[in-house]
């Protein structure tokens, strides 16, 4: 894994995370991996048309599957502090983080600001009692408050995602390359407007609880023959592994064995539980022996 340390630096930023929303990792991964990274997605940019519709917007490209168009893009979904803050915010809701997206996105010179919204509302669950995700923006170029940088407010997360809609100014989130926007999904927030002549480019990696359905459908984005090619740990990071009990499994099995051997191979189902059923299935089992 890449980036700065684990220990007080992910206790750090994932304090600041729970009280304000978001934070900013400044140097979070080198520069050079990020410029790596941009020349990686430079045709694809190119390529790629621009979106349709009020939100994704008509002045804005945006397009996925980031893990088989660059290498560099594991560097910064596997970041050794982020996934740690990650863990720390979610696990308590959840077995297992997922991977959730990898996306790239352009906004383009003379793209408006990007409705209010938060991330969370993807998912028809309830508001201010559960983090569902922590997403995390990183600048390929200069994010500036006039080139379109995402515009956070802050205090918007957690129960205060039920309260009315702010009337304080957002904070625009202005970083160099190398830096990352780390905020809730439950935190209020929007692309600005782009009013200058460049274009503003990042990536969005966002990770949620591994029972949710992700934004990304990460099978389709990276299938077996895909993913068999990618580190044990990723592979899993985007679902190529269980969720306690037996959520996502494949006949039965982790489907992690997709990336094994032949995916025909008849296969028996294999119990994957949480500890505490664990402990409950193996009392009734002996309760019925005895009997």
């Amino acid at each position: 894994m890449t980036g700065i340390s684990t220990g007080n630096d992910s206790e750090r930023y994932a304090t600041e995370l729970a009280e304000r929303g978001y934070c900013i990792i400044p140097d979070a991964v080198p520069k050079a991996t990020i410029g790596a990274l941009d020349d990686d997605l430079a045709k694809d940019f190119a390529a790629t048309p621009f979106g349709q519709g009020g939100f994704y917007g008509a002045t804005t490209k945006r397009f996925g599957r980031l893990l088989t168009r660059s290498s560099q893009t594991a560097r910064l979904v596997r970041q050794a502090t982020i996934l740690a803050i990650v863990e720390r915010i979610l696990s308590p809701w959840c077995d297992c983080i997922q991977l959730n997206v990898a996306q790239a996105i352009a906004v383009h010179p003379g793209a408006p600001r990007q409705m209010p919204h938060r991330d969370q509302d993807m998912w028809r669950a309830p508001v201010g009692e559960a983090e569902y995700l922590v997403n995390v923006i990183w600048p390929l170029s200069d994010f500036t408050a006039e080139n379109g940088a995402t515009r956070v407010w802050p205090g918007t997360h957690g129960p205060a995602a039920l309260d009315p809609e702010p009337s304080g100014d957002p904070v625009p989130a202005t970083m160099p390359p190398g830096a990352a926007l780390v905020f809730l999904g439950s935190t209020l927030h929007g692309a600005g407007a782009n009013v200058t002549q460049q274009v503003r480019r990042g990536v969005v990696i966002g990770y949620s609880l591994g029972w949710l359905k992700p934004y990304e459908n990460q099978w389709l984005a990276y299938p077996p023959s895909v993913a068999r090619h990618f580190d044990p740990e990723l592979a899993a990071l985007i679902g190529y592994r269980q969720h306690r009990p037996n959520l996502g499994n494949f006949e039965g099995q982790c489907p992690s064995v997709l990336l094994e051997g032949c995916p025909d191979t008849p296969r028996g189902a294999i119990d994957a539980l949480r500890p505490d059923q664990q402990a409950l299935i193996e009392a009734y089992v002996q309760d019925q022996r005895a009997a």
